[in-house]
């Protein structure tokens, strides 16, 4: 980039805009590896008129929501960058924020169809420059997400790559698969949801692929009730994109388990990935590669993760299988602590009362939200909720906890335990013989 030349930004615009309502003007804002500080504008018609535009390179295009403020995104320079470093590319950040920002949100839902229009376009006129459409990744949060279904849709779901970031839910509820984000609208679609159960988030599946964080709704950590002011509306919701950000980072791994529903997946019923066999479950990311294939001829698949409410996210996970075998049946909550040296993490598994009956087996999964390395005790304790009367003992037979997301790491195992029920035991783990 040449001395003294200005570098073109993020259209900046405030709240009396919104007041005012903007009309839709679309901006492409070209960042590469030799300009990830400084943007450069291109021409709609004359792509190719800026030198740093390589059309032979992969085109990442970037596109935001709805901006009821009219400031920039605080996420879009972390995720350029972000961007740049998973290979050698053009990143596009699809700047509409004069259209986006309106206090009207039905006035920005307007304008996606105008704005997909204008995109199509400029997508046209890169084939036509020798670019290839299966080599485009569009990246679209809320609104964005299905801004870049419509793109899809006009290319005949010829584009490569999709990735929604919870796609927006008001006017699209009932929408049908033309009108909003759907698997049809490129050769492949992968979509995290983070917000379904409020006003901004879009519920059911709406890709090859959707990951479901923490269920797809309430986020650890965001405010439960509106007295937080503005933070109840948008933290679930963006959190979509922070959890993609960690995730391209490299800082967080988020695995994502095939099941039909978050409480299935809690209970430990689909902790399994045998379908995709040699790869593991699929991992929240840039890189879906070693899944596509599978994912394409499963054509829609949910996958359910939970997180902790902060960087890195990520929660540790173990199966644990238990044998009982006590006399008398109860019901309880579960607790369990691992131990290393001084410190500990504990899990409460109270998503249901389990039962423990005779001679029974029950799996559970335990999600940690530390990982403490090595354990050298763990202590548990069922919560039957018995006050009055006489203790009742539980027995064990076998407890074994597998780490679900380090298969390198040992099985940890103890045999021939007795609890009392609302009293803590601690014990050592042992390895865990082969024949049982």
């Amino acid at each position: 980039i040449g001395e003294g030349e200005s570098c073109d930004n993020f259209t900046d615009l405030n709240l009396s805009h919104c007041f005012m309502g903007t009309s839709l003007y679309v901006r492409l804002l070209l960042y590469t590896r030799s300009n990830l500080d400084c943007g450069r504008e291109l021409h709609h018609h004359r792509p190719a008129s800026q030198p740093l535009f390589n059309l032979t390179r992969p085109t990442a295009f970037v596109i935001h929501g709805y901006r009821p403020t009219g400031a920039p995104p605080i996420w879009v320079d972390h995720l350029v960058h972000l961007l740049a470093e998973q290979r050698d590319m053009n990143v596009v950040v699809v700047d509409w924020n004069k259209g986006a920002a309106n206090l009207n949100y039905f006035t920005a839902v307007s304008y996606t169809r105008e704005a997909a229009y204008n995109l199509t376009g400029f997508l046209v006129t890169m084939q036509e420059g020798g670019a290839s459409l299966s080599s485009v990744h569009l990246i679209g949060v809320s609104l964005g997400a299905h801004l870049a279904g419509f793109v899809g849709a006009n290319l005949k779901g010829k584009i490569g790559r999709i990735t929604g970031l919870d796609p927006a839910g008001p006017m699209f509820t009932s929408a049908t698969a033309e009108e909003r984000l759907d698997p049809s609208d490129a050769m492949f679609v992968d979509v995290l949801h983070t917000d379904m159960n409020s006003a901004f988030g879009l519920q059911g599946a709406h890709g090859h692929i959707d990951f479901y964080a923490n269920g797809g709704a309430d986020q650890p950590g965001c405010p439960k009730t509106i007295f937080a002011g503005k933070s109840y509306f948008v933290c679930d919701h963006q959190r979509s994109v922070f959890l993609y950000l960690c995730a391209l980072n490299r800082t967080c791994s988020l695995t994502g388990y095939p099941c039909s529903s978050y409480s299935d997946f809690l209970e430990g019923r689909c902790l399994q990935c045998e379908t995709f066999k040699p790869a593991s479950c699929p991992v929240l990311g840039y890189d879906l590669s070693q899944w596509r294939e599978t994912l394409l001829r499963l054509r829609q698949t949910r996958v359910f993760f939970s997180t902790t409410a902060a960087l890195p996210y990520r929660k540790l996970n173990y199966r644990v299988d238990l044998v009982t075998w006590n006399q008398y049946l109860r019901w309880g909550v579960v607790y369990i602590r691992l131990h290393s040296g001084r410190n500990f993490t504990e899990v409460r598994i109270d998503h249901k009362r389990l039962r423990f009956e005779q001679y029974t087996s029950t799996r559970l999964l335990a999600q940690f939200d530390e990982d403490l390395q090595p354990v050298h005790k763990i202590s548990m304790r069922i919560n039957t909720g018995n006050v009055i009367g006489p203790r009742y003992k539980i027995r064990l037979l076998r407890i074994r906890f597998t780490p679900l997301e380090r298969p390198e790491r040992p099985l940890m195992c103890r045999y021939d335990i007795i609890l009392e029920e609302n009293m803590e035991v601690a014990f050592r783990p042992l390895p865990c013989s082969s024949h049982l």
